[in-house]
């Protein structure tokens, strides 16, 4: 594009293309976690007694029954033996293949030998079933199928969004609400997910894998006294050994053989002590792997036992040979059935049906009819719930559903009327009872479809995207700095390609007939806009390329790059991240040091040839001694050293302490202390205020009467003040007086809202007026110099007004300075400007600060401590990259690869800094009551939006800081002024000169010398920022595809790609508006400069 091209267009192109590389990435994220996430919506309806699941008749048999509940009880107890990790050959009963050869011998097979002496002594009695299970097989999960009857999935979408507690209708509040006594003793994991639901309860904790015996030993501890007391109703003991020895050793090991023994006793101990009403119920949650791992979907992970006896006579026939296969979801609706429940509201389980009938000498026809009411209370919930569901949520299909519908209706109507005519339907009953299990079956199906399966075309495809949005970061960062680079084909390439890309796939749908999915839809728009840039590359590598001008990366920032990626293939390095980040970046720091300062001493030449700041034309000397920068790179690894003190030790490390100064002043006891405490972080607040005033004073930016440099004065300290007295209220709302503390309260609400709100209009205002400038000078002097323009009157075009700013820039500082110095007899002239050289630096200094505030209000007051480390040392840092390098010609303009790694390290290391970690318990949910101390109501956005700008501000800060990277080395340029260039010339004619001219820094107006690479450079700086967060989010994707199976990945990996997502749209959005804010300022800028020399031409 030539110079005379519009630089407005190029502005809106910069922008438009940077939002289409972000489109990419959000498509690739959408699609992989389409395929990974399974995610369903969490309803709150409960099932009661007084509200049957629909119209008709109790069962048969239940007619004037006193107490009658849906089905009338066949059991007053339950004793649930669940084996963590329980696999069903674990269980299974051995025999010989070969008559005369003993069974296959493994450490695993045949040790629960009292399940197979039941079974074979009392076949009526007893029955093992290979219990089904959904993944993914993680204990949690299990657990809430095992007790609610639906699938639990990893994300459970519900209103409160704070609480680990399981909150959709189950089992122990089923049986709380009826009054039964539920004794539980185990793995703490039920202590969340049932608070206060126990009336008696004995937890051990579950986090040491290693352990094999604690927990065990510490419920057989309390097992039998227990039972024999007689004071519960329902009884559950969750063993941990045998999970925990296939973690540690592998099922395969000898010392399973020890565990499964030792259950075998448990087992045989409970049949000894079951009275007649009671039900013992063993099962596994689910299996393992030949490894002993579990959380994924194979066939030894999704196979567990489940054993059921009673010592009166449940079923009418002996077991089958080979034992049945049933879901494990099965268990909830027959235990509520066998006990009088109602079925949980969610449960889409079918009811065992063989456990209904009448018993072992009872007629047919009437256990028929008793497993087809049973199946009937169960077909009229799951419809009820299905129903409910769909109304609330467009996941479910509706053509399938309304196929289950009718087939609902035609066998609840052929029940109703077998209840009128009992006599001689046998054939009847049996087509009934296949038809309400048909439909069962079929609404399980359904909600499988939806919630909980792995597509492993759609988690390919989005890694797949997510990697060619990287290379095409990598490719368009060198094509930017191109001086054939053209902007307009950034807006209307993809933009025709992807429209394209999306009618052709709507056009197949509509031919087809399938439902429209908005996910597939976006990844086909953005995969057709990225063919062109595909194509061009490809065509690039067909030129033979080196390798070099392909992978533009230096070698050591490539290094340390690939060492943070690979990391996040590793649970332990994920868990370690908080340590791991500040090593990376002082390396970088190092890095930056020895390059700028040291040259070809502390590093090999290969090493240190990373192109600079500036033109590829020869540079002059660094500005700085290395002492300098020696004290930048020591201030910065101390400050590193610093925020490393305020850190959150994630749970798998126990023998980590987490910082005691990240809970909030409330905490604290001593009155002492906390006033120290409290002295410290106003300190910590005024600190920040003042030296953001003193920089923006010394560069002549206070200097203004217009609106947003008056708010900077008087704003600023309202919401420093404001924030300082929250705090103090926030600490001490305790201990104030009775009598005022409905004063206290009112202050708190209204405090932090005042100082959101000064923070938004203070933003407002900078977006208004970003231009503010004065000029004030004495008596008028006749003009000593005239611009000189390509042009004769007024200019005509954007490009003649941006050829002309220099130059107007450059007189008005020399005729400011020599008004000065014919007034000096006179005393000193009022010169007073809002300083041009540093008029986008000081906008983003400013917006980010009144970013800060907000976001400081959403944390404890002594992460003040943190953000004034972070402001100190994002300054070091751009100092650091400025110094040694001068700024001599107008361009291209390029920020240095190491310099964008070691700002998104640093967002990173902030991000740990202030408390948080990659999980969900580590979320600080105080942050959604700031402001709202009692609530939000029925909203949930609100409270998401202050959770998520609590966690991901660092994320937020440095992405709109971002340009800064780029803009701090033009900055730094007046630190002195500096001599004119001279003009070629004869040496005589510039010794015969009495003085050397001396010309005033152009700072950041130097770069609208040539704006065509201020925008080319404005888009190199975020497609390199958007490549390096764009690796990190790729990295995740392929661990979470890679180790799905892993025990690990829905406590590391799945969290861990979680919050890099969220963090990369948040960070992405906020690269976009720092840019958009910068692009703001120029065009206030150009609108100035061309009223000013519209009133020059008058």
């Amino acid at each position: 594009m030539n110079s005379l091209s519009c630089p407005r267009m190029q502005k809106i192109s910069v922008l438009l293309f940077l939002a289409w590389v972000c489109f990419l990435f959000y498509a690739g994220i959408a699609l992989f976690t389409s395929g990974f996430l399974l995610t369903r919506l969490e309803l709150t309806n409960h099932s009661s007694c007084q509200e049957p699941p629909g119209p008709g008749f109790l069962p048969w048999g239940n007619q004037g029954k006193p107490g009658a509940c849906w089905m009338a009880s066949r059991f007053s107890r339950v004793v649930l033996v669940l084996i963590d990790a329980l696999r069903f050959d674990f269980a299974q009963p051995q025999y010989s293949k070969v008559p005369g050869e003993p069974p296959v011998s493994l450490p695993f097979l045949g040790k629960l030998r009292s399940l197979q002496r039941i079974l074979e002594i009392q076949p009526h009695h007893a029955r093992l079933y290979r219990s089904q299970v959904d993944p993914p097989t993680t204990t949690m999960q299990r657990l809430k199928a095992l007790t609610t009857g639906s699938l639990p999935t990893f994300i459970d979408a519900g209103n409160n969004f704070a609480s680990h507690a399981i909150l959709e209708d189950n089992l122990i509040k089923q049986l709380t609400n009826a009054g039964r006594r539920v004794v539980f003793m185990g793995d703490d994991t039920w202590k969340d997910l049932f608070p206060g639901a126990f009336s008696k309860a004995f937890f051990f904790s579950s986090f040491n894998v290693r352990d094999l015996h604690t927990v065990d030993n510490g419920i057989l501890e309390h097992l039998y006294p227990t039972m024999d007391s007689g004071e519960w109703d329902v009884l559950i003991a969750h063993f941990l050994g045998v999970d925990h020895c296939g973690h540690k050793h592998g099922p395969h090991h000898p010392e399973m053989a020890k565990k499964l023994s030792q259950m075998d006793q448990v087992i045989q101990g409970l049949v000894d002590r079951l009275e007649n009403d009671t039900l013992l119920v063993v099962a596994g949650d689910h299996g393992m792997t030949m490894n002993g791992d579990h959380g994924g979907d194979s066939e030894l992970e999704v196979s567990a036992a489940l054993f059921l006896y009673s010592p009166t006579a449940l079923f009418p026939s002996t077991p089958p040979e080979e034992p049945e296969v049933i879901p494990q979801v099965s268990l909830v609706p027959t235990l509520a059935l066998l006990l009088g429940l109602p079925i949980p509201f969610g449960n889409i389980g079918e009811v065992i049906a063989e456990l209904f009938s009448a018993g072992k000498d009872s007629q047919p026809h009437l256990s028929a009819l008793a497993q087809a009411s049973a199946l009937h209370l169960n077909a009229q919930q799951v419809s009820r719930f299905l129903h409910t569901y769909s109304a609330a949520t467009q996941d479910l299909q509706v053509k399938e559903l309304h196929q289950l519908q009718n087939l609902f209706s035609k066998a609840s109507a052929d029940y109703q009327w077998l209840l009128q005519n009992s006599q001689g339907a046998e054939a009847a009953l049996q087509t009934v009872i296949a038809e309400l299990q048909q439909f069962l079956r079929g609404a399980r199906a359904i909600c499988i479809e939806s919630w909980a399966r792995f597509s492993l075309v759609r988690m390919a495809g989005g890694a797949a995207l997510l990697a060619a949005a990287c290379f095409l970061c990598l490719l368009a960062s060198q094509w930017a700095t191109s001086p054939s680079f053209h902007f307009r084909p950034l807006l209307l390439i993809p933009g025709a390609w992807g429209l394209g890309g999306a009618i052709l796939y709507a056009g197949l749908l509509a031919t087809t007939g399938l439902k429209l999915d908005p996910v597939v839809l976006g990844t086909m728009a953005a995969t057709s806009s990225l063919l062109p840039f595909l194509w061009k590359a490809w065509a690039g590598w067909g030129s033979k390329r080196p390798i070099a001008t392909l992978l533009p990366i230096p070698g050591p920032v490539l290094l340390l790059l690939l060492i943070r990626l690979a990391a996040f293939f590793s649970d332990s390095f994920v868990v370690a991240e908080a340590r791991a980040t500040p090593f990376l970046l002082g390396s970088l720091i190092l890095l930056l040091v020895a390059q700028l300062h040291w040259e070809g001493q502390l590093l090999p030449p290969k090493l240190l040839t990373i192109p600079r700041l500036g033109s590829s034309s020869p540079t002059g000397p660094p500005r700085h001694s290395g002492a300098y920068a020696l004290k930048l790179g020591v201030g910065l690894l101390l400050c590193t050293r610093l925020a490393g003190l305020f850190h959150r030790c994630p749970e798998e490390t126990p023998a980590c302490h987490s910082s005691p100064w990240l809970s909030p002043l409330a905490s604290m006891v001593g009155g002492r202390a906390k006033n120290l405490w409290y002295g410290a972080c106003v300190g910590a607040l005024v600190t920040l205020l003042v030296a953001v005033r003193l920089w923006l004073g010394r560069y002549g930016n206070l200097k203004s009467p217009e609106p947003p440099v008056l708010f900077v004065r008087w704003g600023l300290p309202v919401m420093a003040l404001g924030t300082a007295a929250y705090w103090a209220l926030a600490s001490g709302a305790d201990e104030a007086p009775p009598r005022l503390r409905a004063l206290v309260a009112g202050a708190s609400v209204v405090l932090p809202r005042a100082v959101v709100a000064l923070a938004a209009s203070g933003l407002m205002l900078l977006l208004w007026r970003p231009v503010t400038v004065l000029v004030k000078a004495g008596a008028s002097a006749p003009r000593t110099r005239i611009v000189l323009t390509p042009f004769s009157g007024p200019p005509t075009s954007q490009a003649d007004l941006d050829y002309v700013v220099p130059q107007i820039y450059r007189h008005m500082q020399e005729e400011f300075r020599g008004r000065l110095e014919r007034t000096k007899s006179q005393g000193p002239l009022t010169v007073a400007a809002y300083q041009l050289g540093s008029i986008y630096s000081a906008a983003m200094v400013t917006a980010l600060t009144f970013l800060a505030f907000p976001l400081l209000l959403l944390h404890a007051e002594r992460i003040s401590l943190v953000f004034l480390l972070l402001f100190l040392q994002s300054f070091l840092l751009l100092h650091l990259l400025a110094a040694g390098i001068p700024i001599t010609t107008p361009g291209p303009f390029t920020v240095p690869w190491q310099a964008v790694s070691a700002w998104a390290l640093m967002a990173t290391q902030t991000f740990y800094s202030t408390g948080h970690q990659p999980v969900f318990p580590a979320i600080h949910w105080h942050a959604a009551f700031v402001g709202f101390p009692e609530g939000h109501g029925s909203s949930t956005w609100l409270p998401a939006l202050l959770v998520g700008a609590n966690t991901f501000a660092s994320h937020l800060l440095f992405s709109v800081g971002c340009p800064l990277l780029l803009l701090w080395p033009f900055l730094c340029e007046s630190q002195g002024p500096r001599k004119r260039r001279q003009p070629p010339g004869s040496e005589a004619e510039a010794r015969v000169r009495p003085e050397e001219e001396v010309e005033e820094p152009l700072m950041e107006m130097r770069l609208r010398d040539a704006p065509h690479h201020f925008n080319a450079a404005l888009l190199q700086l975020g497609l390199k920022y958007l490549f390096v967060l764009g690796v990190q989010i790729l990295a995740c994707t392929l661990a979470a595809s890679i180790l799905r199976r892993h025990l690990m990945v829905w406590k590391v990996f799945a969290p861990k790609f979680i919050f890099e997502a969220i963090g990369f749209i948040v960070s992405s959005v906020g690269l976009l508006l720092g840019i958009a804010l910068v692009m703001r300022v120029d065009g206030a800028v150009s609108s100035w400069f061309r009223k000013l020399v519209l009133a020059h031409q008058r």
